[in-house]
């Protein structure tokens, strides 16, 4: 038998699917530790402090489940495939092409990954809160031009992984890329904040900066820029590779905000609703929507009563019909598929819609809520995204290394397995997503508001039709005067006592309309305390979500690596995890308060700037690429719902910037941890020069 045969070695069926059963539960176990604490944490909050249950409990718990089993065959295909292509990629690049080939090759390396993060899709799907009256160029960006915004970004982060192959190739130091891309940023984020359609902008700008870096871009740039670091033997310390991650949050801020800066002539101003849809500035407000049909659809899922009169000007019978067709399988389109038609007629709805509605279309506020997405409609919609974002990275990877570079990694089946992984992780962890992940979020962000509120607030009405006046009963107070309610329960609550209001009864078509109240959580004295409890909810997400995050796992056991272990996996995510949670903080009080996002932006940046120049070279790439690295697959979807939620509850414009401050001062963090290791490392050299002089 010659040297290079090799034995199989054959293991009965049983065996091998006990070991590929043992592997696989502990590595479903190590995602369930990784999430259980973000997940219970946000259940908890909900249940206790808001004092509210999940809406369709069952379908979040299937989300959650899908979410770890897509996270744990993502992360092993990233492990087994696409991450030994791409540093099998880089290790060889450098020796057979020149540089030129190396920066064309990041950039097509940078626009793929970007197109296969899922975050994108979790960003290019927020725009549906956002109003085109109130912000008409973030709407152009967000819905009539996702395309566009999306290729901004890509071709950014392109942009920013050619540089890095340049610097990586060449040995230079991350500093002078940083000291001149932030007050370029900086900059460019003063002159839109002057502007009253660019300044709208901003938060969606900083944040696509931070959900371009996740599961997929960040380790395979990490590997490519080593494995070049490495090859062009220009830098010999460990972290040399280190850098690109910041590049990669940068050049996309920059993409967006110059999109943003070359639409806006061409895009008309922040007005009134009524305005917007009157029917003299109908051919400008047509720029943003396909036909008039979107238009009129916007209006009935965004819009008021004011905004509907003016969209049919002096036409009155025409708003009537329009009106009526709600009631038709053909008008439920105009209702938000997260709505049923009597939440539509509650929330949305003006006193005089409802009391037309209630009287013209019988039984329209207790028509049974639309059928939710399918599982299976989701699950092939995700499907194909999965497979346009993975199969075409993995061909560049694959045509780079077999057909130029004439290379094969080791263990080819390996390899193609953790492709199949990946792809069938990335299925299961969107679907999660969209139905378990944005939901939950959601569902808690939106009441955040109420925590801080000193006052009852009006949350919606329900209309309860058919209405029995005999069941009204009558109580007294204590001073004897009579007073008449009735009993109400809410999602199978126990009964409760609310007052009724001869007004609110419509004898003619027997309804009654329920005007729904949530009182303070914390009373009028204690609205601080809700204050604090907001800030130690945001603080509490941030923290425990990027424990969560594969991206970050990923980056500090390379950290750890390279370090030789004197700098651990766990300080790393430690130091990240703090500054994330500082930064939510930051971002939950800009919407909050409204405050604009240019101010919270530029003192940490100008903290950050003497901080890097005193920081050591490697922990200066280490601590801006953890900036970039902290929200990804785990942290966008729920960050995004709460600050999107939020917004919609105080009516702000948008409810973008949150993600950007979740990426600033995890930055602020990590140099100083860095600056804490050096100085204990430099403390123990001196105790050990010390002894040896002693003895």
């Amino acid at each position: 038998m010659k040297s290079t045969d090799r034995t199989r070695i054959h293991i009965p069926i049983g065996t091998a699917a006990t070991m590929v059963w043992s592997y696989a539960r502990g590595r479903i176990l190590e995602q369930v530790k990784s999430v259980a604490f973000i997940i219970l944490y946000l259940l908890a909050f909900q249940l206790f402090v808001l004092g509210s249950t999940p809406s369709n409990a069952v379908r979040v718990a299937a989300g959650l489940g899908l979410v770890i089993l897509g996270l744990t065959f993502f992360l092993e295909g990233l492990i087994l495939g696409l991450m030994p292509l791409g540093e099998r990629v880089g290790v060889r690049l450098p020796r057979k092409c020149g540089i030129f080939l190396i920066v064309v090759f990041g950039l097509l390396l940078g626009m793929g990954s970007t197109y296969a993060e899922p975050a994108i899709a979790t960003l290019s799907t927020a725009g549906v809160t956002v109003t085109a009256w109130g912000s008409p160029l973030l709407y152009r960006m967000l819905n009539d031009s996702p395309g566009l915004l999306v290729a901004s970004i890509a071709l950014g982060v392109g942009v920013a992984v050619g540089f890095g192959m340049f610097r990586f190739y060449y040995g230079f130091s991350i500093k002078p890329f940083i000291y001149t891309l932030v007050p370029i940023l900086l900059g460019l984020s003063v002159y839109c904040a002057l502007d009253s359609n660019l300044r709208n902008i901003l938060g969606l700008a900083w944040d696509a900066g931070a959900v371009t870096t996740g599961a997929v871009t960040v380790p395979l740039v990490l590997a490519l820029g080593i494995g070049v670091s490495r090859a062009s033997g220009k830098r010999e310390d460990a972290a040399g590779g280190f850098g690109i991650i910041m590049l990669a949050s940068a050049f996309p801020i920059m993409g967006v905000m110059i999109l943003g800066i070359v639409l806006n002539p061409s895009t008309s101003r922040p007005m009134e609703e009524s305005a917007f849809f009157a029917p003299e500035y109908r051919e400008r407000a047509l720029r943003l929507f396909p036909n008039e049909a979107a238009l009129l659809r916007h209006v009935f899922q965004h819009g008021g009563e004011d905004g509907r009169k003016a969209f049919f000007g002096e036409d009155e019978e025409g708003y009537r019909q329009a009106l009526r067709r709600l009631g038709t399988p053909e008008g439920r389109g105009m209702i938000p598929d997260s709505m049923s038609a009597g939440e539509w007629l509650t929330r949305r709805a003006s006193e005089t819609e409802r009391a037309f509605l209630t009287r013209e279309v019988p039984g329209f506020a207790s028509s049974p809520r639309e059928s939710e997405t399918a599982w299976a409609s989701v699950f092939r919609q995700e499907s194909t995204n999965a497979l346009r974002a993975v199969i075409p990275l993995t061909l560049l990877l694959a045509v780079v290394l077999f057909l130029m570079l004439r290379d094969r990694p080791r263990h080819v089946d390996e390899v193609a397995l953790g492709v199949g992984l990946a792809l069938v992780g990335m299925m299961l962890l969107t679907t999660g997503i969209r139905t378990g992940l944005a939901p939950l979020g959601d569902e808690v962000g939106r009441p955040l508001p109420r925590v801080f509120r000193s006052v009852p607030r009006e949350e919606g009405r329900v209309i309860l039709e058919p209405f029995e006046p005999e069941q009204v009963l009558t109580g007294f107070t204590p001073e004897g005067r009579p007073y008449r309610f009735f009993y109400f329960t809410e999602r199978g609550t126990t009964p409760r006592p609310v007052p009724f209001d001869d007004d609110q009864f419509d004898p003619e078509t027997g309804s009654y309309e329920h005007v729904l109240q949530r009182p303070p959580l914390f009373g009028p004295q204690l609205t601080l305390v809700g204050i604090a409890m907001v800030f130690l909810f945001a603080f509490g997400l941030g923290f425990g979500s990027t424990q969560a995050e594969p991206a970050l796992s990923a980056l500090g056991r390379t950290v750890e690596e390279l370090t030789v272990g004197t700098i651990k996996r766990s300080g790393v995510v430690r130091a990240v995890s703090l500054g994330v949670g500082i930064g939510l903080m930051m971002g939950v009080a800009r919407i909050l308060y409204d405050i604009p996002i240019v101010w919270l932006l530029l003192p940490p940046y100008m903290l950050l700037l003497p901080l890097t120049y005193w920081s050591e070279e490697d922990f200066a790439g280490i601590a801006w690429d953890c900036g970039g690295v902290t929200t990804g697959g785990i942290t966008v979807p729920l960050v995004l719902a709460m600050g999107l939620g939020i917004g919609g509850e105080l009516n702000v414009t948008d409810g973008f910037g949150v993600l950007a401050m979740a990426s600033a001062y995890p930055i602020l963090t990590v140099l100083l941890f860095g600056m804490m290791v050096r100085a204990r490392q430099r403390k123990g050299l001196v105790d050990v020069d010390e002894e040896d002089e002693d003895e």
